[in-house]
């Protein structure tokens, strides 16, 4: 089967039931290590679905993840060539934002996202139009490497950090997120690795 020339820029998907989801960005492998540590998919182990919110480099690691659970992935800018970086190829699990509606919630996964308002180049409504096709419940973002949960005028902003290069340090154990959407009830959190 041959590969698009080039990624979707929106896929939307609807999930039954509730899930508990887990949060992976940053991974940037083989850059910080050949393999994710042992670590993340000790604490993914009871997920429904794995979001990876981009900079993964090697699409090995969704197929590594999807051992564990489902996996939708967006693309960062270190999938797209930035630094000199080869481009990962396209897979079909893969998309430049991606809306995944699960338990009466939306959820809207993209790289980069305006996080904090002091963050905000482009207000957050009008970010979520542009890449999203409209307003979500909840954001989960990567890029920064800096683990962050935030309400911003009603929206759930989550940020995993990276589990193998937390807050742009040296290679170590960092961290992963976690929403859980139950009843329509929204519950979000970091986890370090251990």
């Amino acid at each position: 089967m041959a590969l698009e020339s080039t990624p979707p820029w929106l896929i939307e998907h609807d999930l039954e039931g509730d899930a508990l989801i887990g949060l992976i960005s940053d991974t940037h492998i083989p850059e910080a290590r050949a393999t994710l540590f042992d670590e993340v998919y000790e604490a993914f182990r009871e997920v429904d679905l794995i979001l990876h919110a981009g900079d993964i480099h090697d699409v090995i690691v969704l197929d590594w993840l999807e051992a564990v659970a489902p996996v939708i992935a967006v693309r960062g800018n270190g999938d797209d060539g930035s630094s000199g970086r080869p481009v990962a190829p396209n897979d079909h699990r893969l998309a430049h934002n991606q809306v995944i509606n699960v338990g009466g919630k939306r959820i809207g996964m993209t790289h980069a996202f305006p996080e904090l308002p002091h963050l905000n180049w482009i207000p957050i409504p009008e970010a979520m139009e542009r890449k999203f096709n409209g307003p979500v419940d909840i954001v989960v973002g990567g890029d920064t490497h800096v683990p962050h949960v935030t309400w911003n005028d009603g929206v759930l902003i989550i940020n995993s950090g990276s589990p193998t290069y937390p807050r742009n340090l040296q290679t170590q154990l960092g961290t992963v997120g976690f929403l859980d959407i139950r009843k329509s009830n929204i519950d979000a959190w970091i986890e370090q690795l251990h």
